[in-house]
């Protein structure tokens, strides 16, 4: 058991980040880091002897940037030139970093960007390359954008083959390579995009899915929180079945998988169309023990008034020997549990709009 976890919460004005020991019980926090910048990803990689903290932060003067520290948040080195740039002719540029995560190799970091596409670290996020075949793919002149932008907001690397990459979009859908990166190909069988006309609903790509994961132990399995469903692949994306049964609602942004129970799964469901939050504005985190085939909700402490929404990467767990499970707001509350989701309280509040959190034991 590591004695520290670490608990980074970006917003649309800065970052700030917590500290508690394993018990999780006190936090402490500082910042705001980059202050006034939009914060769309962070990661904790705990990889190697010294943790490192990366974050995607986007100023209004400057753009955006990945910045990187090796002493907690202490202080923050870049990289010259912003790190994640398109190359010369593909007349692009970046304007978000919607997600950081590691890679199963040593080194290997991935980001997702706006306008939609994904880079390559292999020097633990201080340099970048593009995906070319994926920003070349014969799809994107007809991906549409979401209410957000359109970009890469999620990529899942498998954990035991390098050469395989499962990434998705709004609203282009789910995208994979099992050459690494030489090709892509859409992985929507299933998924409903129930926004277009009658007959047209079942697209190869189109789809607006907000948020996939999936457990180590079972690369095969993934889970997929949709604009409007929510479904499960037994066989890495090539088929989908809804799991949506049992939810109070469809709609929802995060979906997050638990570390130590593949087939344990998390979800906030909210309301679709415009009213964007929870069902009765209660706030209620609902878990799935059986894979999405039953699920039960869960509030004890969590409040009955609550109307605002947990956005796609808001909602995460960390790797503690009894995980503790974290959701962000947009009214600038941080919710814990440090019981696996039994019970809640707010850890910290009167943030800006949250739009990610990442935690880890180091």
């Amino acid at each position: 058991m590591s004695d520290k976890t670490v608990l980074m919460v970006g917003t649309r004005k800065g970052l700030w980040i917590g500290t508690s020991d394993a018990a999780r019980q006190e936090w402490r926090f500082t910042g705001p880091h980059f202050d006034m910048e939009e914060v769309y990803s962070c990661l904790v990689d705990s990889r190697g002897e010294t943790p490192r903290l990366l974050v995607g932060a986007s100023s209004s003067w400057l753009g955006p940037q990945v910045w990187r520290s090796d002493d907690e948040g202490a202080s923050w080195q870049e990289t010259p030139n912003g790190a994640v740039r398109f190359p010369e002719g593909t007349d692009a540029t970046v304007e978000r970093i919607w997600q950081l995560v590691p890679g199963p190799e040593d080194g290997v970091v991935y980001a997702g960007t706006e306008p939609a596409a994904v880079f390559r670290s292999t020097d633990r996020g201080e340099t970048f390359t593009l995906e070319r075949a994926l920003w070349d793919h014969p799809h994107r002149p007809d991906w549409g954008a979401g209410f957000g932008g359109q970009a890469f907001h999620t990529i899942l690397p498998h954990p035991d083959d390098p050469r395989s990459v499962t990434a998705a979009l709004s609203s282009g859908g789910v995208y994979q390579t099992a050459d690494g990166g030489g090709s892509w190909e859409a992985r929507n069988h299933g998924i409903r995009a129930e926004f277009l006309p009658e007959g047209q609903q079942y697209p190869e790509f189109g789809q607006c899915v907000h948020k996939i994961t999936r457990h180590p132990s079972r690369p095969e399995r993934l889970f997929l929180q949709n604009h409007g469903g929510v479904y499960r692949s037994d066989d890495e994306g090539r088929t989908w079945t809804s799991i949506a049964d049992g939810l109070p609602a469809e709609f929802g942004f995060p979906i997050v998988v638990h570390p130590h129970e593949p087939d344990t799964v998390f979800v906030f469901p909210i309301n679709g169309g415009d009213k964007r939050y929870p069902p009765e504005a209660k706030a209620r985190v609902w878990r799935s023990r059986d894979a999405g085939d039953t699920w039960e909700e869960l509030g004890d402490g969590l409040p009955d008034s609550f109307y605002v929404a947990v956005m796609r990467d808001a909602m995460c767990a960390d790797d503690q020997p009894t995980t503790g499970f974290y959701f962000g707001a947009r009214n600038g509350a941080v919710w814990a549990s440090a019981d696996e989701g039994e019970t809640w309280r707010e850890i910290v509040s009167d943030l800006p709009d949250v739009m990610v959190v990442r935690a880890a034991a180091i």
